[in-house]
């Protein structure tokens, strides 16, 4: 797979000024790329699997939105100031608890239809807006800069000629819709874009042809062509979506119980879609608003304020969607996740507010999502620095390789190839409704990593055990970047200890990432 340089938005505002002398450059959307064609190699597109990705934009607060108990009392010493008080918690399981608005996601939780994932995140956090969602949208790694996404490059497989005579026949419906005005990067294949900005499914709207006569042979006329090819092709979507639309129905009265909710209106749109035939693959939803440096709660009121509105808009409109699928009968075709760019700090700031960090948790919705609490409570240390993020326990790419093999089709390789690299799948969906090939990864039993001396000054020792199996230990400092990588190799099921030399680095904290078949886990170490 060839990765190739972003283009620049200096650039693609100078090229679509050029452009727009002339052209249409709307579309529908759809964004313009031109670059090479990956290799070929094939997925199975053949099940009826939906995906319903919500985007946080902003960076939600995860240790505001999931508590856990045995943490509370540290994290309230680092967060005296927002952290929303222990007899308000929405209960889960005696240990892990919701902020208070989350009460709908919470229902979905007691019908066990949510997997709440801790941790999650990349090595070499970056905390820019933009950098960390393009890393999220594409798949790339932190110091790489690819222009496709993630799951455009799933479609560019199949349909690498793509928008070239589609729709067609064998594919007369949209790949991937976003609800909205913009398309998502997620979606960006290597020469297109495979969604669709939508932001009213009733009218989806159609543009005209330019005419300007005999186009030229030149790479006006190209790009000339590629447009007008691209306007027709959104005309004859704008009829199969229409259509969709016209025969598709909302049954769940949750979403009137949710005033002035816009996040429940476009994922109302989805279920309608979806119920209407429509047989696009992956819809697009956002919600922004999560990048709350101030007053994030209401001073003197804890439980209320900007970051808990969001959460009630999220947890509500959720609650809406998935008992509207449900009762539409098509819920167990839908699996619907969120995801930010990154969490919060884990030290409230002085303006009632946080700042951009690390890890979060991540949830995955639906009647196959697999119930759990996957992943450890995030450690807090009333000592913590003010930089300090949560750390990355899993990966964010072995949940998009799950959900390309268990949900999407894709086999392994394929996964491999998409993501640039071998991302072991999670157990997150419920056997009998997925491939759940995850199943078969992941490893059950627990596992003991013991760091020591703990704090120490110049070595520390590792010890686990081994499991016949590749074993990847990686040393990150206290906002998220790789300081030092121990080990990455297969390692017989016998005690194993590794003594580690730390002495050049700086005073501080520092996390060790152990990570092997199916299982990540994450200790704290501290540097005198």
């Amino acid at each position: 797979m060839k990765k190739t340089n972003k283009l620049n938005r200096r650039d693609f505002i100078r090229l679509s000024t050029f452009a727009s002398a002339a052209l249409p450059i709307t579309l529908g959307g759809f964004r313009l790329f031109a670059n090479d064609k990956p290799k070929e190699y094939q997925f199975s597109e053949d099940n009826e699997n939906i995906l319903v990705l919500v985007q946080l934009q902003g960076g939600n607060d995860g240790l505001n939105t999931v508590f856990n108990l045995n943490q509370y009392d540290n994290l309230q010493s680092v967060r005296s100031n927002i952290i929303i008080p222990e007899a308000n918690l929405l209960s889960l399981d005696g240990e892990t608890c919701f902020h208070p608005s989350f009460s709908g996601m919470k229902g979905i939780w007691n019908q066990e239809k949510l997997a709440v994932i801790q941790n999650v995140g990349y090595p070499d956090q970056n905390r820019s807006h933009f950098r960390s969602t393009d890393i999220w949208n594409s798949a790339s790694p932190a110091n790489e800069y690819i222009s496709s996404g993630w799951l455009g490059r799933f479609f560019d497989e199949n349909h690498g000629e793509y928008p070239e005579n589609y729709p067609n026949t064998n594919n007369p419906h949209p790949f991937a819709i976003t609800i909205g005005k913009v398309v998502s990067e997620t979606c960006q294949g290597t020469s297109t874009n495979f969604s669709m900005a939508i932001s009213d499914p009733s009218n989806p709207g159609t543009a005209l042809v330019s005419n300007t006569g005999e186009i030229p042979a030149n790479c006006y006329g190209e790009t000339l062509d590629f447009v007008n090819k691209t306007i027709a092709q959104t005309n004859a979507y704008a009829d199969i979506i229409t259509n969709a639309d016209n025969a598709g129905n909302n049954l769940s009265d949750k979403y009137e119980n949710s005033n002035n909710n816009k996040l429940a209106g476009k994922l109302k749109n989805v279920a309608k879609l979806i119920s209407g035939g429509l047989k696009t693959k992956v819809y697009i939803v956002q919600l922004g608003g999560f990048d709350n440096h101030d007053n994030q709660i209401i001073e003197g009121n804890l439980t209320e304020g900007k970051h808990s509105d969001l959460l009630k808009e999220l947890s509500n409109a959720i609650a809406a969607f998935q008992e509207d699928l449900e009762l539409l009968n098509i819920d167990k075709k839908v699996i619907g996740m969120t995801y930010s760019e990154f969490g919060r700090r884990i030290r409230s700031n002085g303006a009632l507010g946080t700042d951009h960090g690390s890890a979060a948790p991540l949830f995955l919705f639906g009647t196959c999502a697999k119930n759990q609490v996957l992943g450890d409570a995030p450690e807090i240390d009333t000592q913590v620095d003010d930089q300090e993020g949560v750390q990355m326990q899993y990966d964010f790419r072995n949940v998009y390789s799950t959900i390309l093999t268990d949900w999407l089709g894709a086999t392994k390789q394929e996964s491999t190839n998409v993501l640039f690299d071998e991302f072991v799948a999670l157990p997150l969906f419920k056997e009998g409704c997925a491939a759940a090939l995850s199943t078969n990864d992941f490893l059950l039993q627990e596992l003991e990593i013991e760091v020591y001396p703990n704090p120490t000054i110049n070595t520390v020792n590792i010890r686990f055990f081994g499991n016949n199996e590749n074993i990847k230990i990686t040393l990150y400092n206290s906002i998220g970047a790789v300081v030092k990588q121990v080990t990455n190799q297969k390692y017989n099921a016998i005690q194993q200890v590794l003594k580690v030399n730390i002495d050049s680095l700086p005073k501080g904290n520092y996390f060790v990432h152990y990570q092997t078949k199916g299982i990540s886990k994450t200790k704290k170490l501290l540097k005198y």
